[in-house]
């Protein structure tokens, strides 16, 4: 069903009474999820095993609902068509030799692994008043038999672990405990005792990979582990099993190392900055960290009231991740490509749908939250909610989650939010966010700390260029930019905002397990200043196969984007370009294209040079200036391609229909082998061709330096200089000692200066000022500042990870 432009939540005969009824219901099920602290008597929890159990079947089926209610009637209607089709294909005959067809043969991981997902669906509907399968003595009779069937012939714990471990631990556990939850009245005992076993086999606790008992789980792969033994301990009536999720959470076995209540300073899990990382080097809050927020609500949840109840006051790490870690990341209602990692390469699984997973997870969270917490993250939600009108989030929601959404929808008492804006530097995982009301920008790094690209299981396949700078924005009016086919028909060689060698590529991550590509280079990161400025730096090393090196910048201020890059060398035989844009138009897109205020022509397969080019612009999207003038090269095309070619996944792999949209590309030619070459433009996001013909005609940015020792702007309506340092050197009438990304603001007599360094191979740096100052307003611990006509800062920055150290003078 193509959603691209169905409305919201239809709010209109859904009255707010309705979805407050349901809402309330699912949360009156779900429980406070807060710590629950012992009574005065010493007792800790008065809900029991039978009633934790119905709680699970209503975090899966949603509890009471009127089904009159069109929102609601379409989501059983969605949920009924999806359990349909599979009925009608599911092999019921006494000599089957798999569930399904298309998943043969069952004995394969992958295909056992999406029968129990399947057969999960099917009994949700069963559970489900309203679907056709609703309370059926044969659909019940049949997912009772097709279990047994799933585990004497494939999922036993006879069996050996082969091929993808998640399968085994966490993928078909997870879904057939489900199952075992909604069937528990109708499953036999010796059934039930066999798949509580099978679980105890491959899953018996959080802590530890079973295909390898001396590593950890961290991250999302815990979380989901400990939704896998809390949902077999009720089954099993299993006291200990509950104990040990709910240990699990805080890992007091082992010294809180492992907690998901802490900040990492390396490694699986939330930092400080608000990045996360999973796989140890992969920035994945889109993704992996959705899950793990996701996991956390539904434990917290699921086990409130009862003795079982987490009581770890660090839970509020995962309260202010909400705004920390995920706000800056979802732009109404959608997730940012930049952190979702390989799922970029899933058909089934666009940043709308993480999107909707992270609002999912933080509106169950906010069930039992403080409400200093809940009521800000009810309002962010309800602004991302009404915004998209693109892909609206009850499309995507299963009952429960509707339930949640529709009762902020509908309840006046809470205001919409506005859009999230200001500067984020996510240190930890060499990310850049630069928001503005009414745009975002976001930039993917990389580094020897960080992984260019995650690509395996035959997952994200063309994924070569993702991390080399790659440049996403986004735009209120186009949230379908990187949803609407954007990766299997985007030229994967000219991704916006990369300098690329263009050599041709083999295909990713084709074999089992995945794995990750870390450049070289030390520099990656940026500054921020007042939460609303930023400069950016990354020092692209190509891979083996290329000799390519380049130094690019990122200057991010409130109306502009500033790219420079210096140094672009290669000695190959190749050509070298840097994308400024490629612009997905969707499927019959003719969005008008002005270079220096002349329409170029909209037919497919123009292309042409323009030698001096001094600005262009993009209908709906915004304008390009080139200070320099430049030879810009310009082209649309249509291009075709299938999900197939990118993702070949054993479950998350896509067709091979034939998928075409339309591009307007812009970029910039270095010519072959270049030695010592160059770029300088400005992104304006938003802006009409009159607004950006004055931009480069005004030049409101001047750009002081632009080589391989430094690269430097001025904004001087904003008092603003920036600076990129690759070493010790001297841009802007500023000297710095070493590799620092520097921020100055003049706002009348004060001085404010913000710092980092990006390399983190240093324990001092100082930096000089051109401007003189007699008093120290405020100084980070780390920044000591000798004042006088040149203010010198010395600042610490040795362990500080990357991030930015502030002074303020006068």
């Amino acid at each position: 069903m193509h959603l691209s432009r169905r409305t919201l939540l239809s709010a209109t005969g859904a009255t707010a009474a309705v979805a407050a009824t349901s809402a309330t219901a699912l949360v009156a099920t779900a429980g406070a999820a807060q710590a629950q602290p012992a009574a005065a008597d010493g007792t800790v929890g008065t809900v029991g095993i039978d009633a934790l159990l119905q709680r699970a079947e209503t975090l899966l089926t949603g509890g009471v609902f009127d089904a009159s209610d069109a929102d609601f009637a379409a989501a059983v209607t969605t949920l009924d068509t999806t359990a349909k089709g599979l009925w009608d294909t599911l092999d019921r005959s006494a000599g089957r030799t798999a569930l399904w067809p298309d998943l043969s043969p069952v004995t394969d991981p992958g295909n056992f692994g999406q029968s129990y997902t399947r057969l999960r669906a099917l009994a949700t509907a069963w559970a489900t008043p309203g679907t056709s399968l609703a309370g059926s003595t044969e659909a019940a009779d049949a997912l009772v038999a097709a279990l047994r069937f799933a585990h004497d012939t494939a999922y036993n714990p006879a069996k050996r672990e082969t091929g993808n471990w998640w399968f085994w631990e966490i993928g078909a556990p997870r879904a057939l405990m489900d199952c075992s939850v909604l069937l528990r009245d109708r499953l036999p005992v010796a059934d039930l005792t066999d798949y509580l076993a099978v679980v105890d086999r491959f899953c018996p606790n959080a802590d530890r990979r079973t295909n390898s008992p001396t590593l950890g789980e961290t991250g999302a792969n815990r979380t989901d582990k400990a939704v896998v033994v809390a949902l077999r301990g009720l089954l099993g009536q299993d006291a200990s099993k509950l104990a040990s999720v709910r240990d699990a959470l805080s890992d007091v076995r082992d010294s809180g190392r492992n907690s998901l209540f802490r900040y990492v300073g390396s490694g699986d899990g939330f930092y400080e900055d608000g990045s996360f990382v999973q796989h140890d080097v992969v920035a994945y809050t889109g993704t992996y960290g959705v899950i793990l927020l996701g996991g956390a609500a539904y434990l917290l949840s699921l086990l409130a009231g009862s003795e079982w109840a987490v009581t770890d006051a660090k839970v509020s790490v995962m309260y202010e991740a909400v705004e920390r870690t995920f706000a800056p990341v979802v732009f109404d209602g959608l997730m940012m490509d930049a952190v979702r990692g390989r799922a970029v390469s899933r058909e089934r699984a666009g940043d709308h749908r993480d999107g909707a997973a992270a609002v999912a997870a933080i509106l169950l969270l906010a069930t039992g939250a403080p409400a200093a917490y809940a009521d800000r993250w009810r309002e962010l939600v309800k602004g991302w909610l009404t915004r998209n009108r693109t892909t609206p989030f009850a499309a995507l929601a299963t009952l429960p989650q509707l339930a949640l959404a529709k009762a902020v929808l509908n309840d006046s008492g809470i205001p919409a939010g506005e859009r999230t804006t200001g500067h984020f530097v996510f240190a930890d995982m060499d990310r850049v966010v630069h928001r503005q009301p009414g745009w975002a920008c976001a930039l993917s790094l990389s580094s020897k700390r960080i992984s260019a690209y995650e690509a395996g299981n035959g997952e994200n396949l063309h994924g070569w260029y993702t991390g080399d700078g790659m440049t996403y924005l986004y735009d209120g009016d186009d949230l379908g930019q990187y949803n609407d086919g954007f990766w299997p028909t985007v030229d994967p060689y000219r991704l916006p905002g990369t300098t690329v060698d263009t050599r041709q590529r083999t295909d990713l991550g084709t074999g089992a397990g995945t794995s990750t590509f870390r450049p070289t280079n030390a520099i990656a990161g940026g500054v921020v200043l007042h939460d609303r400025y930023g400069a950016s730096a990354m020092e692209l090393i190509g891979p083996a196969g290329t000799t390519l090196r380049a130094r690019k910048s990122w200057f991010l201020l409130d109306n502009a984007v500033i790219a420079l890059g210096a140094g672009i060398t290669s000695s190959d035989g190749r050509t070298v370009e840097t994308v400024v844009e490629n612009r997905n138009l969707g499927a019959g897109g003719t969005q008008r294209l002005l270079v220096d205020g002349a329409r170029r022509p909209d037919e497919l397969g123009w292309t042409q040079d323009f030698d001096r080019a001094g600005w262009a612009h993009v209908e709906g999207v915004g304008g390009y200036v080139f200070p320099d003038t430049t030879n810009l090269r310009a082209l649309r095309e249509e291009r075709t391609g299938t999900w197939r070619a990118v993702n070949t996944g054993a479950d998350t792999g896509g067709s091979t229909d034939p998928v075409s949209r339309r591009y307007l590309t812009l970029w910039l030619d270095h010519g072959v082998s270049p030695t010592d070459a160059g770029y300088a433009y400005v992104l304006l996001p938003g802006a009409s061709a009159a607004a950006t013909a004055v931009w480069s005609y005004s030049r409101p940015v001047r750009i002081v330096a632009n080589d391989t020792t430094a690269q430097a702007v001025e904004a001087r309506r904003h008092g603003l200089t920036a600076v990129n340092f690759w070493g010790a050197g001297t841009a802007a009438g500023i000297t710095a000692s070493g590799p620092a990304s520097v921020l100055v603001q003049r706002r009348g007599p004060e001085l404010t200066v913000a710092v980092a360094e990006p390399s983190r191979t240093l324990t001092s740096l100082t930096v000089e000022l051109p401007f003189p100052a007699d008093r120290v307003v405020t100084a980070d611990d780390s920044v000591s500042v000798t004042t006088g006509r040149r203010p010198v800062l010395t600042i610490a920055v040795g362990g500080s990870r990357g991030h930015t150290h502030t002074a303020t003078l006068s």
